[in-house]
């Protein structure tokens, strides 16, 4: 048995990059930091951030990129992945570990007042978010599994 399961809550370093796949598909990318502050032995207070590279799928994707800017706070449910490419300047083998998420939730940001979104992946398209702009919508379902998709391919990726 193994498990591949991410929890993490951080802000936002830039603005989400939204882009689409040949057959259409939606993909979202954006990095996410976590820090970390303690006092070390001298007394000196230290902070350590940690950047993420968060990968989000279908209408998850464009409800990220429509609802989450640089610096607003995302709390991300998913799962680790590593990718490799060749360097098209010839220098070998790239990798890159990501969080592919499956579960969003906007935290703060310009309509905290008006709650936060729970969003989480969804093969179901009768589920769509209400389009009142005061309001972000709530948008839930099964998790998502784009392994599992047979109109997504390798190939497919934009990156």
């Amino acid at each position: 048995m193994s498990v591949n399961k991410v929890i993490i809550l951080g802000r936002l370093g830039q603005e989400p990059e939204l882009r689409h796949t040949p057959t259409g598909s939606a993909v979202c990318n954006f990095s996410l930091a976590t820090s970390e502050n303690w006092t070390d032995k001298s007394g000196q207070r230290q902070e350590r951030t940690e950047w993420h590279r968060i990968v989000v799928w279908g209408k998850l994707g464009e409800l990220c990129n429509q609802y989450l800017s640089k610096g607003r706070q995302a709390y991300i449910e998913g799962k680790l992945q590593t990718r490799s490419w060749d360097d098209k300047n010839g220098g070998g083998k790239k990798y890159t570990t990501e969080i592919l998420a499956s579960s969003v939730q906007f935290i703060g940001g310009a309509q905290a007042s008006s709650g936060q979104g729970n969003y989480a992946n969804n093969n179901n398209n009768n589920s769509a978010p209400a389009d009142n702009m005061n309001q972000e919508p709530s948008y839930s379902g099964q998790e998502y599994n784009v392994s599992a998709d047979s109109n997504y391919a390798a190939d497919d990726i934009p990156f």
